[in-house]
């Protein structure tokens, strides 16, 4: 029955709404690979002790003759900085250690009206900071491929249950890159939507244009899946776009015809090590297989970083103000970050929102030319987990700890929607991950181009 917790998202669902299996048969192989996993990776670090009773309610439901809803008894794993009533709730920070929260934020209230079953919370850095998964409530967070190695981050727990078949969907955020990065480590998917797609309640900053939230799984489908059920506007949060007549599960199950795509393999202007590099180009160029046109491109988008540096102060401050008298309670990372930001400039601020503003106008021409970027995820491959960040890439030392995410936070700024898909396997047998960007309202693109990889390197 085990075997039960590899299949896709979209065919486990399937599967349940037709009572081949049942919610709880497939909740128990879950809960097996937990069992089996879980130790050595440090993946799912509060479990739900409800979840039982919430796959019986599937069964129930569909034994009544109840129309099978979107998700099924399908099972998934909430990051550990989104609310979840009743379930303990820590921001991977001692200062919430004991929160239970009284209240789902948005995001699991949709995913509960969609019939999942929540497994339990997924571990991630202190207030989400960081591409390496860590903390001082739960540790560190091991990849499931090597586990002397990062998931990364943020989304980590969550990534290295997907991979493991511990859940077969994750709810993430990414500010800088934190449904990519873990899906790139981890060999599976993740996807960043555009800003507003899918609304955020609660928050500390209810204008939040930098990060997002979003899901994680094995397959584009089941991203496409999962994003039908979460995305669509919300009176909690004023950053919205209509989905009347988007379907984003028919769109990655179809084919892109006549696409002209670019590849570009050093956007940040940092380097990148030769081995992903190579994996990355031979992933994009099989599309050509398919028809599609090609382009190695020079994308110089290096000037973003100290752009993104302003923003990242900004976001901390804002995010951590109504805990600003707490500072000194803060973890190094969150702490360092906010310090840097509360040194931040008006200037400086302005000067990083008009590179913005230019970086959007570069993109809206790009896309007059192209119909996707291709470029790799993370500049090096997973490094040793008891590092807090590589201090290298390609042999060059790094100037910023940051660094070696510039590939993904430089595109966070664009606020385009940007996928994370398996390219292929590093020299080291480590996976490896490539970014496909797509333009405004770009997601079913996106996801049909991931969809459509996925099918070539599998």
């Amino acid at each position: 029955m085990s075997a039960l917790a590899d299949l896709p998202a979209t065919e486990i669902r399937e599967k349940i709404a037709a009572r081949e299996v049942s919610a709880v048969e497939y909740l128990e192989a879950c809960l097996a690979r937990v069992e089996q996993h879980n130790g050595a990776l440090n993946a799912i670090v509060t479990p739900n002790p409800r979840a039982i009773d919430e796959a019986k309610e599937v069964d129930r439901r569909l034994k009544a003759g109840e129309p099978a809803l979107p998700l099924c008894g399908l099972t998934v794993g909430i990051k550990d900085v989104t609310p979840v009533a009743g379930l303990r709730t820590t921001f991977g920070s001692p200062i919430y250690a004991d929160y239970v929260p009284e209240e789902d934020a948005l995001v699991v209230q949709r995913l509960r009206e969609a019939g999942a079953v929540i497994v339990g919370k997924t571990n991630c850095p202190e207030f989400a900071a960081g591409a390496n998964t860590f903390n001082d409530v739960f540790g560190r967070t091991r990849n499931p491929w090597d586990t002397n190695k990062s998931a990364g981050g943020s989304t980590g727990g969550g990534a290295a249950a997907l991979a493991t078949g511990m859940i077969a969907l994750a709810e993430g955020t990414d500010l800088g890159g934190s449904l990519r990065i873990p899906a790139a480590f981890c060999g599976v998917t993740g996807l960043r939507p555009s800003v507003g797609l899918v609304p955020i309640h609660p928050t500390d900053w209810t204008w939040d244009t930098l990060q997002v939230t979003g899901p994680m799984a094995r397959t584009a489908e089941d991203l496409a899946l999962m994003l039908q059920t979460i995305a669509g506007p919300s009176d909690y949060s004023p950053l919205a776009q209509p989905i009347d007549g988007r379907d984003f599960v028919r769109a990655a199950r179809g084919s892109r015809k006549n696409l002209r795509v670019a590849y570009c393999a050093d956007i940040a202007g940092i380097g990148i090590d030769p081995d992903v590099e190579r994996v990355c180009r031979e992933a994009a160029f099989t599309l050509e297989s398919k028809g599609a046109i090609v382009e190695e491109i020079s994308l110089d988008l290096s000037d973003a970083r100290s752009a993104f540096l302003s923003l990242r102060g900004l976001w901390f401050c804002t995010q951590m103000f109504p805990r600003l008298d707490q500072q000194h309670r803060f973890g190094p990372n969150v702490g360092n970050n906010v310090r840097s930001g509360l040194e931040v400039t008006t200037r400086e601020l302005a000067a990083a929102e008009n590179y913005r503003g230019h970086l959007w106008r570069r993109f809206r021409q790009f896309f007059t030319e192209y119909d996707h970027l291709l470029t790799p995820c993370v500049a090096v491959p997973p490094f040793p987990v008891e590092q807090n960040y590589p201090d290298a890439i390609a042999g060059k030392p790094m100037q910023t700890y940051i660094d070696w995410i510039a590939p993904t936070f430089v595109l966070s700024l664009t606020g385009l929607p940007v996928a994370c898909v398996p390219a292929g396997l590093d020299s080291a047998g480590m996976p490896v991950g490539l970014q496909i960007a797509g333009k405004q309202f770009g997601e079913e693109s996106v996801l049909a181009l991931s969809a459509q990889l996925q099918k070539l390197r599998p």
